[in-house]
């Protein structure tokens, strides 16, 4: 026989708690240098989703990070304003598992050092205090506003109908600190569910994955329903990653946005982190082509002289000067969201100006 038809197999999917202790190999080991903040930085959000998801680990699992635990009080010292990252990283290590108790001695000494005190944000200021009640303490007993002032920040519905990518991650955390990460009910209020949406609606339209799934899980948080377009769209994203190996390509990549997709997946009961895992450096990159109508709908409201806040009198007027790709993104957020023509409202900005001349 010559004709011998050769048949490729797609590499096995490694059961959960492997897949995870590789990432966390990989993460901790091979993609950046210890010292370096982007390290900190990377490793602190893969370990947040890891524990606040209740990842199945033991000890074995989390040896790759033995020698961060081992040192991380002289870090701590050296290295003062990278305290949250640190505490973070070290309260996620033993809550996933590890042997040891040094969390509760590094929150009371950062307490008594005042480290909370000098955060220029109230954001900053409730992360801190999110972090230290791990362990009983709270860094700012006499900052009774702390929580009505981030409350009110999140429930300012008009600011999130603009393009503002700070103040729309700014919403997703606060919503993570009041929920623990989807542990309590944060009791959000009807001015704060818009808030989410209308920072939803821009993410989509620009199709920003990486803040879109991030608001999805506040939604959901929040106790409040998600956008059933939204979540559909992010989970073909996530399925459309790839992950090379360093040598096909840069550490500067999509890591950000591959564990928070895969993070919504596991909040919606499907398999997150599914693709194959290597112990090694691991590169993770979105699919090409990924871009949205945003800009060019924001081009569009600022030329028209006469632009109006009502979505169904400017929605002729706009589709006609949009181009085929983006009039079916905006066809897919219109009719994501029965808030769109609210969102539409604030995000034309028509008569804000006026008195001005």
């Amino acid at each position: 026989m010559t004709n011998v038809l050769a048949f490729t197999h797609p590499a096995p999917v490694r059961p959960e708690a492997e897949r995870h202790a590789a990432m966390m190999q990989s993460f901790a080991a091979h993609r950046r240098h210890g010292d370096d903040v982007f390290w900190l930085k990377e490793n602190a959000e893969l370990l947040n989703i890891l524990e606040c998801t209740n990842s199945a680990l033991d000890e074995a699992d989390l040896e790759s990070y033995r020698g961060f635990y081992d040192g991380v009080e002289k870090r701590l010292r050296f290295f003062p304003q990278y305290y949250r990252f640190l505490l973070s990283i070290c309260l996620d290590l033993e809550d996933l598992g590890m042997a040891g108790d040094k969390g509760a001695a590094l929150v009371a000494w950062v307490a008594e050092e005042g480290f909370a005190h000098v955060e220029l944000s109230d954001l900053q200021r409730l992360e801190a205090r999110r972090l230290m009640a791990r362990r009983g303490v709270d860094p700012l007993p006499g900052d009774g506003g702390l929580e009505e002032r981030v409350r009110g920040f999140i429930g300012r519905s008009a600011s999130f109908s603009m393009p503002n990518k700070k103040a729309a991650y700014e919403l997703t955390h606060a919503v993570f600190y009041l929920s623990e990460y989807g542990r309590r009910d944060p009791q959000l209020d009807e001015a704060t569910r818009l808030s989410l949406e209308f920072a939803g609606l821009l993410a989509f339209l620009e199709q920003n994955a990486d803040l879109l799934a991030e608001i999805c899980l506040a939604l959901r948080f929040g106790g409040f329903e998600v956008p059933e377009v939204w979540e559909a769209w992010l989970v073909r994203h996530t399925h459309l990653f790839t992950v090379l190996s360093p040598d096909e390509a840069s550490v500067q990549d999509d890591y950000h946005e591959y564990l928070v997709c895969n993070w919504l997946m596991r909040c919606k009961g499907e398999r997150g982190f599914a693709k194959a895992m290597a112990s090694d450096g691991m590169v993770f990159r979105r699919a090409s082509g990924v871009s949205g109508p945003l800009r060019e709908l924001s081009e569009c409201m600022y030329g028209l002289d006469n632009r109006s806040g009502d979505w169904t009198a400017m929605r002729p007027v706009v589709i006609e000067r949009l181009s085929q790709d983006a009039q079916t993104v905006l066809s897919w957020a219109e009719h994501s969201s029965d808030k769109f023509d609210m969102f539409f409202e604030g995000f034309a900005r028509a008569g804000g100006a006026r008195g001005m001349a």
